[in-house]
């Protein structure tokens, strides 16, 4: 996640474009990354905790392996 920009930006993942917003709290500590198909047909909400024993991702209200295949195939345009 580190790749992407901070602020809204538009990207393209799994077959769709998107528009996604990535911020940072804490001093960088966590972040969120909140995605809308722009269709409307999807969502992409998660937290990443980046804690001494190691990150944490922790997606809002659905799978983890959903948030995980969009962020690998998140290309920013």
């Amino acid at each position: 996640m580190d790749a992407l920009p901070l602020g809204t930006f538009r990207a393209r993942a799994l077959g769709h474009d998107w528009i996604a917003t990535r911020s940072l709290f804490v001093g960088g500590a966590s972040e969120k990354l909140v995605a809308r198909r722009l269709d409307g047909g999807d969502y992409i909400s998660l937290n990443l905790y980046r804690l001494d024993g190691g990150p944490r991702l922790r997606p809002c209200e659905m799978p983890a392996a959903k948030v995980t295949a969009f962020v690998m195939d998140l290309a920013v345009e």
